[in-house]
């Protein structure tokens, strides 16, 4: 049994030790709002936080995780997270939005750590996360409004 905290909520699971975190929260948990993407953590779409920090959750394995807290997007919460999410719905960041859990996972660690990031600052911590509809461009200047939306 592999106890560990899920968006603030104690869980054990009894699960084979090397088994990915990811299927984990989507199978055992039934929480599906963290995507597989490729299975091979080069996407970003898997993306959840593991204590504060973003992770590749198809990577992670669950053994890994043992009385760590992990958070997806079901369980985001905070003064990054709201920011992010009011900027991401008021830039109309998403088209498909199948890789918007893990931009908005990656995007909200990083205003947490840094509420006033370069452009520079944000390439760099988004990289990894790869949007097939390339909203790239909406994705930064969300980040920028919400940094801004932040200050206010």
């Amino acid at each position: 049994m592999i106890t560990f905290t899920l968006n603030n909520e104690k869980r054990s699971v009894d699960a084979d030790p090397d088994t990915p975190l990811l299927w984990v929260i989507r199978d055992e948990i039934g929480l599906t709002g963290t995507k597989f993407g490729c299975g091979a953590g080069l996407c970003g779409a898997c993306t959840v936080h593991l204590d504060g920090e973003p992770v590749r959750s198809c990577q992670t394995l669950i053994s890994d995780v043992a009385e760590l807290n992990i958070t997806t997007i079901e369980g985001i919460d905070g003064k990054a997270a709201k920011a992010i999410q009011t900027a991401w719905e008021e830039i109309e960041v998403p088209q498909c939005g199948y890789c918007q859990s893990g931009q908005i996972m990656s995007a909200t660690s990083l205003l947490a750590q840094n509420p006033k990031p370069s452009d520079a600052e944000i390439d760099e911590a988004m990289d990894g996360n790869v949007c097939r509809c390339a909203t790239y461009v909406r994705i930064r200047k969300a980040i920028h409004h919400a940094s801004d939306l932040m200050e206010a």
